[in-house]
């Protein structure tokens, strides 16, 4: 089967042979894929020309209304996406994760159209007054970039990776072209071929390249945004793209990292906070058979407990069945690829270097239903590194598969530099029940990391783990991290549109922001507000009242009705000493009287008002 990319509003199979792409447990070819023979220039025009001007044409709301019926509509089609997904290796866990996690995140995009306003522009911040008189004062109001986004993304969540990203973007009225990796990337074109065949999303919207994608950054330019997810190596190559320093493109790179997981020296062996922390560890070294950007990579803990840690752990991984994920007992299945398995072994024996491997064997698994020769297929491996300070290589090399390293620290402080020593990571988690633990490790490691899991028996009832971003939580981290964001709800839908100062005065800003502007013109409301329907009412229209004064009787007869004697309000002897000097009428009272003042009592529309 040769994969076909989606470009120009046009399923294209690549002109050559292709590249093959494998069974990740048999070794057999599923597909070939191949981009040879495509115009990336024009592939990029037709999104800014057609896909780019259709979505601006939309509200927020419009375009979130758009991604929760995308959603519904994979929602209904997923069971076809995990058929494919056991072709990478992945177990139901794993693709669940992967399909969806991404279904999620349209769902969670799609609710977040309400902190939007039902308009093609967002108005960002308060206005700020530029002048003495009020006469001439500034805003900042927010419009879609006029260029398309490009997702590179990695290959272990090719579903996922994707429809995070797009969900981001489409909202903020932004076309994409997605480059999956093209070792999974046929997972990718089968929700692709089914995102168009719905028809939800506007020509131009989408498109799709399965095969290499070399030389696309060659024709960006200043409106476009780039975004890449994959190793440190290859986001710094592209970040230096000529075309992308001489654009000024706004690039976005969410790296792998040596994410780390401390424990607390009060999380025992015995207490719920020690089971919660091998489990989680258990479970971020199995997940994918490790292959998560967030995935636990260092595990640092008390020096004391390092023995009873190493026990644990190897009893945990002990219990992880591997094999062919469709087997209903298997709990971890392979990686990606054999390529994939070298690349980790090579990591694995620089790390062997410095650290002692404790548990697992690179040489060999028990399977169910599937042999090691043929399979992608590792062992959960646990490496002990004795001096964390000295022996570097933790720190520096990431085996991005089932393959952790435990070390000891002697004080907090210990382990706050040791997860430092990552230069950077996309999460970092530190198990403990005694929150002046939790402060002070989260105050003191929190500007190497882009996100802190505190776990403990309370959060855990709920807790999506360490290596799940949320959508609408910022996913990225400095440094080797790549110095990144995406999602993080409103955002992350920001990186998306331009902002932009606007200066004049207050009433012809508020004519152009649909948004009053305090010193604007005020006209009268003819009729009253209240005889008004919603599609009648006009920003500025205004209510003129008649005046009351406030008397001590009606301060008393408030008192009365809302309970509220405070002094201030009841007895003038006792306000020496305080900022007041005469009885205060109560604020509520004040409220209740303007709201009383601005009704209109002849029977009419309701206005819904605050």
């Amino acid at each position: 089967m040769q994969l076909q990319n989606y470009i120009g509003g046009q399923w294209i199979a690549g002109s050559g042979k292709g590249k093959d792409l494998y069974n990740a447990l048999t070794g057999e070819v599923v597909a070939t894929a191949s981009s040879t023979g495509i115009d990336f220039g024009e592939m990029l025009h037709y999104a800014r020309t057609v896909g780019g001007p259709a979505l601006r044409k939309l509200t927020f709301h419009e375009r979130g209304r758009m991604l929760k019926a995308l959603a519904f509509y994979l929602s209904e089609r997923k069971s076809k996406y995990y058929d494919v997904s056991y072709l990478t290796g992945a177990t139901k866990i794993d693709s669940w994760i992967d399909i969806d996690g991404g279904i999620g995140n349209l769902f969670a995009y799609s609710s977040l159209r309400r902190q939007f306003p039902d308009e093609r522009f967002y108005v960002d911040g308060e206005m700020a007054k530029l002048s003495k008189n009020g006469t001439f004062v500034g805003h900042h109001i927010m419009v879609p970039r006029e260029g398309v986004a490009i997702h590179i993304n990695a290959f272990n969540f090719p579903v996922w990776g994707m429809l995070e990203k797009i969900a981001v973007n489409l909202l903020a009225g932004v076309p994409a072209v997605v480059k999956p990796a093209t070792l999974t990337s046929f997972l990718t074109e089968a929700v692709v071929k089914d995102i168009v065949a719905s028809g939800i999303l506007p020509e131009g919207s989408l498109q799709l390249i399965c095969g290499s994608a070399e030389g696309i950054l060659d024709h960006v330019i200043s409106q476009d945004v780039v975004t890449f997810t994959g190793s440190a190596s290859t986001g710094k190559k592209l970040k230096s793209h000529p075309r992308i320093v001489d654009e000024a493109v706004h690039f976005n790179m969410e790296a792998d990292s040596l994410n780390a997981a401390v424990l607390g020296k009060d999380a025992v062996p015995g207490t719920e906070e020690f089971d919660l922390f091998i489990k989680e560890v258990r479970k971020e070294v199995t997940v994918k058979c490790g292959q998560k950007c967030t995935a636990i990579r260092r595990v640092i803990v008390p020096s004391f407990m390092i023995e009873d840690v190493q026990i644990a752990l190897g009893k945990a991984f002990g219990k992880t069945v591997i094999g062919d994920p469709k087997n209903d007992t298997v709990r971890m299945g392979s990686l990606a690829s054999m390529s994939q398995r070298i690349d980790v072994l090579e990591k694995l024996d620089i790390l062997r270097k410095e650290s002692e491997l404790v548990y697992g064997d690179p040489t060999k698994a028990d399977l169910v239903d599937a042999n090691f020769e043929k399979g992608a297929f590792l062992t959960p491996m646990l490496l002990l590194n004795r001096d964390p300070f000295k022996n570097m290589s933790t720190h520096e090399v990431e085996a991005f598969g089932p393959i952790t390293t435990l070390m000891p620290y002697e004080h907090l402080d210990d382990a706050i530099a040791l997860t430092k020593l990552g230069k950077g990571s996309l999460v970092c988690s530190i198990t403990t029940a005694d929150d002046r633990i939790a402060r002070d490790f989260v105050v003191g490691s929190a500007s190497h990391h882009g996100r802190i899991l505190v776990l403990n028996r309370e959060s855990a009832v709920e807790s999506t783990g360490h290596g799940s971003p949320m959508p609408l939580l910022v996913h990225g981290g400095p440094g080797r991290a790549g110095g990144g964001e995406e999602m993080g709800g409103k955002r992350g839908v920001m990186h998306y549109l331009q902002r932009t100062a606007i200066q004049g005065s207050p009433t012809t800003l508020t004519a152009i922001t649909n948004v009053y502007q305090y010193g604007s013109k005020q006209t009268e409301a003819n009729p009253h507000l209240f005889r008004q329907h919603f599609e009648e009412l006009r920003i500025g229209d205004t209510v003129f009242t008649h005046k009351h004064t406030v008397s001590e009787a009606d301060i008393v007869n408030f008192a009365n009705v809302s309970g509220d004697n405070f002094y201030a309000h009841m007895d003038a002897t006792s306000l020496e000493g305080t900022v007041f000097d005469r009885r205060v009428a109560h604020g509520y009272f004040v409220l209740s009287k303007a709201a009383g003042l601005f009704v209109d009592p002849k029977k009419g529309p309701v206005l819904l008002n605050y």
